[in-house]
């Protein structure tokens, strides 16, 4: 029954969410405007599409305990190859988004492969090192490919006319929360099969798994191609989004942006990833707003200073969920629905299993 209330609850979330573009909602301070104008509908599609990526960050740390520090080196993967295939070739868009992912994933095959002889902190310096080569290689630009500083425009013309353009932008709102859908399935169906427990007894216990039988190298290094290619699946959705690639997204800032955004919304809960990820793109993007805000330049220099950072804003959020709210927002909505049955005298649920959040 409760399966069965949570899958209810979902569906019915989904559709309210596809229906948003046909609707005149606004959230005052929130959301820029109504939901179904262009602006509100493009800051939107960019939560789900962060979200997403978060998902694909959430299997490599959430559920293999692989603290990569190099997983934006495959979003941008899927944004400059996609943007590079569409400028140099003639391929229309869904034959070039299939050769790209096969790029991303044996570039994501031959890092992981080197990467994960190492564990712990070296794995994570190691994919920190591959992350800032892609970083330099991207603002370089060697051979007039990536742009360098100044980013890479979508080429158009193998791109449905659908997809292109702010008058359809309710589109790609679509698109973006249809890569969310997949990308939440593909991730709930892969900690469920045998990959995905034998993932998960390796983070708990490497040693025991080997002593039984098991190869951990093997399995962490399909969890690492399997997160690499949703990553650069969501890659190639965000350069249609945005209409071009930046540098800015294939650096290791990005990456531990991901990470903060997994552990706000509690490690090991893909709804908590899910959620986590969209609060902290609307932070991103509404505190600029308040940050120049009149309301924040009347106040005394010892406030306005900091409160007209919006980095700073986001710092002091981060730092007072991690003291106040342990597990992050997962954790404590896991506590309180665990409240309501103590505070009746009924047996409290056994608590989820990680990652087994909906």
């Amino acid at each position: 029954m409760n399966r069965t209330r949570t899958g209810l609850g979902a569906l019915a979330i989904l559709v309210l969410l596809g229906c948003l573009p046909l609707l005149a909602l606004t959230v005052p301070g929130v959301l820029p405007g109504y939901t179904y104008e262009p602006g509100t509908l493009q800051l939107l599609a960019l939560c789900w599409l962060t979200a997403a990526l978060a998902l694909s960050y959430h299997l490599l740390f959430g559920v293999a305990g692989l603290m990569s520090f190099g997983h934006a080196l495959y979003f941008a993967a899927g944004i400059y190859g996609l943007a590079i295939v569409l400028d140099r070739t003639d391929v229309p868009l869904l034959p070039a988004a299939a050769l790209v992912l096969v790029g991303g994933i044996v570039l994501a095959f031959v890092v992981g492969a080197v990467s994960l002889r190492v564990t712990g902190i070296s794995f994570a310096m190691v994919t920190l090192a591959f992350a800032q080569a892609g970083n330099v290689l991207v603002r370089r630009d060697q051979g007039d490919v990536t742009g360098g500083e100044e980013g890479l425009a979508l080429a158009t013309e193998g791109v449905p006319d659908a997809l292109i353009g702010v008058v359809n932008t309710r589109n790609l709102y679509w698109l973006a929360l249809a890569v969310l859908v997949v990308v939440y399935l593909v991730v709930l169906w892969i900690e469920r099969t045998r990959a995905g427990h034998m993932a998960a007894a390796v983070r708990e216990n490497e040693v025991r798994v080997r002593i039984i039988g098991g190869r951990p190298y093997v399995t962490k290094l399909v969890v690492f191609v399997l997160a690499a290619s949703l990553a650069t699946v969501v890659g190639m959705a965000y350069l249609l989004l945005q209409s071009g690639a930046s540098p800015a997204t294939s650096t290791a800032d990005f990456t531990l942006t991901l990470l903060v955004m997994v552990v706000l919304g509690g490690v090991g809960s893909r709804w908590g990833a899910v959620v986590g990820a969209v609060l902290y793109t609307l932070l991103d993007q509404r505190l600029g707003e308040l940050a120049h805000s009149e309301a924040v330049a009347g106040l005394p220099a010892v406030l306005r200073i900091p409160l007209s950072e919006p980095m700073f804003l986001l710092g002091t959020c981060f730092v007072l969920v991690v003291v106040f709210l342990p597990g992050g927002l997962a954790g404590a909505a896991q506590r309180l629905a665990a409240r309501g049955p103590r505070r009746r005298g009924e047996r409290a649920p056994e608590p989820a299993p990680d990652g087994a959040a909906a």
